[in-house]
């Protein structure tokens, strides 16, 4: 038996790696709403650990209950390749997860072979329970069931909320921009660009994207053009409009990773200003990335370095007559991605806290408003120039972990130190974690647009899938509503 407990070992430290790190960090599927069925394959399949790994840890099942324990294995199997195909119709998975996969399904065939013997002597003896103590190994065991009943009770219950319906995407879109136009998306398989690809389509439009990636534009709903090189495009390809958000994503800011940051998003800005150029029909927009980060104050400021030189690549499209609006995002909240996706975890788990003072603002948008503030960018033309992409109710970075633990009902009361966020991030944590400006969305609110989420609360509330009776509503500020703990400058608005 010892050669079996330590093929089990193996497969629950293999399990324990692929949930927490594939499942949790990087995919972060509890929170996906396209990952629901797989979730509930995934509570399943955890259950059937649970039984397994309890029964081999305590006992030995004979008689006629040896072919129920087998016929539990042969379920798992079932369920495992049901989980496979699943996966590859929802998901592009990482390598990392893929080779994950294939240790597991190797080394669940070395516990069926060295199972198999033992299964065929209990199957020998008469039918009952033998219980049996292995020591270290039946505790071994006992922590895994504990474990894979968590994780398994937490997918299932996740399941259930996410299958909850949101509301049609095309109703971002319709409001804003009516009849059928063709949009290019660059970076439209990204956190942002999907969802408005997703949207746009949605309501009719006809969407192509600007990817480097083909296989991530699979998982998009509905009918899209894929671009891989704008230059091989011919000048009689028109587009109504252009929504440039491709871009290197942010990491700890190296000297390499800062070129690539700006070089990446020069790259493609200049690609869409060639296909311009030449183009017999030109788009009638182009609504260029940008960020908040514009605002950063301080003598050298990678962010805001970064956002001006981006804002002015993105002008010379102005001299082919194309109306130029500059979306300075704040930052963008939903389940499956940003920054709010990495938070869930560990503030779901009771460990989060505010970072550093806990002073600095947060200038968030829902990714719906967002979305729904660029289509309506697309289609207001007295629109242009910078554009405030934030909600209308900024809070401290103390506030939102409050509120965010108070939605998950978690405490938040784990706050991580600024030397330790310099130490991971370095300038990058300085910049964008321990600071940032107050930006109200003025030009959004005097063009009519209106947020559905216009407080945390609201987006929290939509997010988290919570019903709207669940519980009270935090106070905090509110447009020009001061923040005892916030700076008290005046806010940005744009």
């Amino acid at each position: 038996m010892t050669a079996l407990f330590f093929a089990l070992t193996l497969q629950i430290a293999l399990g324990a790696f692929d949930t927490l790190y594939h499942h949790e960090f990087t995919e972060r599927l509890t929170w996906r709403p396209a990952a629901a069925r797989e979730l509930r394959l995934h509570g399943l399949r955890n259950l059937i650990y649970a039984i397994v790994f309890a029964a081999l840890g305590w006992s030995e099942w004979h008689g006629a209950l040896a072919w129920l324990f087998a016929a539990l294995l042969a379920v798992e199997v079932v369920l495992t390749l049901w989980d496979f195909l699943v996966e590859d119709r929802t998901r592009l998975l990482p390598p990392s997860e893929r080779v994950t996969h294939a240790l597991l399904g190797i080394n669940y065939g070395v516990i069926l072979a060295l199972l198999a013997p033992e299964l065929l002597r209990w199957a020998a003896a008469s039918t009952g329970i033998l219980l049996i103590d292995h020591g270290i190994w039946s505790w071994l065991m006992t922590a895994a069931v504990a474990g894979v009943l968590f994780w398994g009770v937490r997918d299932s219950f996740r399941a259930i909320r996410l299958g909850r319906p949101r509301p049609p995407a095309a109703e971002l879109v319709t409001p804003h921009l009516p009849g059928h136009h063709s949009v290019l998306i660059t970076g439209g398989t990204g956190f942002i660009g999907r969802r408005l690809a997703e949207a746009l389509i949605d309501a009719g439009h006809r969407v192509a994207i600007l990817t480097r990636d083909p296989r991530k534009a699979a998982f998009i709903r509905g009918p899209v053009t894929l671009i891989d090189d704008l230059d091989r495009l011919g000048d009689d390809v028109a587009f109504d409009a252009i929504v440039n958000l491709a871009g290197e994503p942010h990491g700890r800011w190296t000297a390499a990773k800062k070129r690539k940051l700006l070089g990446s998003r020069l790259a493609v800005t200049e690609a869409v200003l060639r296909f311009i150029a030449r183009s017999r029909v030109k788009p009638q927009v182009l609504l260029s990335g940008s960020a908040i980060g514009i605002y950063a104050e301080g003598t050298d400021n990678f962010s805001r370095d970064l956002c001006e030189t981006w804002e002015r690549c993105a002008r010379a499209a102005e001299n082919h007559g194309v109306r130029v609006v500059l979306l300075r995002t704040g930052i963008v909240l939903d389940a499956d991605g940003g920054p709010l996706g990495q938070m869930l975890l560990p503030f779901e788990l009771g460990l989060g806290g505010r970072l550093g003072h806990g002073r600095q603002w947060m200038s968030w948008i829902h990714r719906d408003d967002l979305v729904a503030l660029i289509v309506c960018a697309i289609g207001n033309p007295a629109l242009r120039g910078p554009l405030d992409a934030t909600a209308p109710a900024p809070v401290t970075n103390a506030a939102f972990a409050k509120e965010l633990g108070h939605a998950l009902r978690r405490p938040a009361l784990f706050p991580v130190p600024a030397f330790v966020l310099r130490a991971l991030l370095g300038q990058m944590a300085d910049e964008i974690m321990l600071s940032g400006p107050r930006v109200l969305p003025t030009r959004a609110v005097e063009a009519g647009f209106t947020f559905r989420f216009p407080t945390l609360d609201a987006a929290f509330r939509e997010i988290l899938r919570l019903r709207a009776d669940r519980r009270p509503a935090l106070r905090h500020p509110f447009e020009t509503r001061r923040s005892p703990t916030g700076p008290s400058r005046p806010p940005i608005g744009g």
